[in-house]
């Protein structure tokens, strides 16, 4: 179990599998957690000699995010039995779904049974808490399993350390023992219950967690073809995958929830997922949809326009972009989600000014337009005007 494993871009987990699909157990295993909040943290697991386990780091794209700690000076806690390292606890939703079920598919390779799941914070403020998603979301795969967070440094008895079978990076295809683990244990008690077209829509968060302005309208808009707006964020766990389960057509928002409908959707329900801003996550969202589910969404980039902090000017988690109802209709049509031929009219400038008003952004005192997309308009209407005085002078000449 040599520490040169896990070091470089090369050694990142891949979906074919290598050491994310390798489980290493270790008797007088050492869990330290991280002591600090953090992107890259020290932390992890240690063998009974205090060498580093890097089975048992959390990588995302091409580093790990988790590196070797110092071996402790003192150990805080013991636990007896055996136990099954889960990894990073994410209190983030989605980075939970992505990154802190990345080890569970050795559920179905446990060759004796684990005393529970133990992990280790994200953020050390927040302590040994178990939030009700996350109790949730594991009794899907292994019902009343009992979950520990190791809040200081914990000797454990027997620790079965996977390797991450999923997350954001290459692995976000998952590897196929991940994909067999979630297929075959993952919400096999839900039964499918919901309409037949749904919205998976992000309107009640705000524009301020990375939204889409224009959203409410384009809610109205699907209704009026026979959509459910569905707001994931009010329902459990099982009422989400009830939903998707029963869904035959899903147009989201691209977002957390398209991870969880993964795990559960399959080849023959269509998924349009519009963006909600220019970025490398959306490819990562449609490729956990392409090899969990075995069909391709439909990626659709309607952006009129994305509004970012004023003080920045660039795109970021915070930004929001503003749906172009118009092409929206068009793709949405053309790919058989809605009828076709359908009239979206883009917001006006009063009601966008309006919007921002309402949801308390102080227009252009706070967001402001990207100045990439107001230099993509520019040069676009000079285009139309240079096009429109060319067929003017042909038309003259004829």
């Amino acid at each position: 179990m040599s520490d040169e494993k896990g070091l470089g871009p090369e050694n990142q987990p891949w979906p074919e599998g290598g050491w994310s699909e390798e489980i290493v157990s270790l008797n007088g295993a050492i869990v330290v957690p991280p002591v600090e909040s953090g992107f890259v943290q020290a932390a992890g697991v240690l063998d009974a000699h205090g060498r580093y386990c890097p089975h048992g780091a959390l990588w995302r794209k091409y580093r790990p995010l988790t590196t070797e700690p110092e071996p402790p000076a003192e150990v805080s806690e013991a636990l007896s039995g055996r136990w099954l390292w889960g990894g990073v606890l994410w209190a983030h939703f989605g980075h939970f779904l992505v990154e802190s079920s990345s080890r569970l598919w050795a559920l179905n390779e446990l060759e004796q049974p684990v005393e529970g799941i133990l992990f280790m914070p994200k953020r050390p403020a927040v302590g040994d808490m178990v939030r009700g998603f996350q109790r949730d979301f594991v009794d899907q795969m292994a019902p009343s399993l009992p979950i520990k967070v190791a809040t200081g440094p914990t000797l454990v008895d027997e620790l079965v350390v996977p390797g991450q079978g999923f997350g954001l990076g290459a692995i976000t295809a998952g590897t196929r023992k991940f994909r067999d683990a979630i297929h075959q244990r993952f919400a096999k008690d839900i039964r499918p219950e919901g309409p037949e077209k749904i919205y998976i829509s992000r309107s009640a968060l705000g524009l301020g967690k990375g939204g889409l302005l224009g959203e409410e309208r384009l809610e109205e808009l699907l209704q009026a073809e026979g959509y459910e707006i569905f707001h994931p964020q009010n329902h459990d766990i099982a009422t989400q995958l009830a939903r998707y389960k029963a869904a035959k057509k899903v147009i989201a928002a691209d977002g957390s929830a398209l991870h969880l409908f993964a795990m559960v959707g399959r080849a023959d329900q269509p998924v349009a997922m519009i963006m909600r801003r220019k970025s490398a996550a959306n490819n990562l969202l449609a490729a956990n949809v392409v090899h969990f589910c075995g069909s391709e969404p439909v990626v659709i980039n309607a952006l009129r326009t994305e509004w970012v902090k004023a003080e920045q000017k660039k795109s970021n988690r915070l930004s929001f972009g503003e749906i172009d109802h118009a092409v929206l209709a068009r793709v949405l049509g053309q790919t058989g989600f809605v009828r076709e031929g359908l009239n979206w009219p883009t917001l006006t400038e009063a009601e966008r000014q309006q919007i921002l008003k309402d949801k308390g952004l102080g227009g252009n005192e706070d967001f402001v337009e990207s100045p990439e997309y107001v230099r993509l308009r520019v040069r676009a209407m000079r285009q139309e005007r240079r096009a429109r005085r060319a067929a003017a002078k042909e038309a003259a000449a004829d």
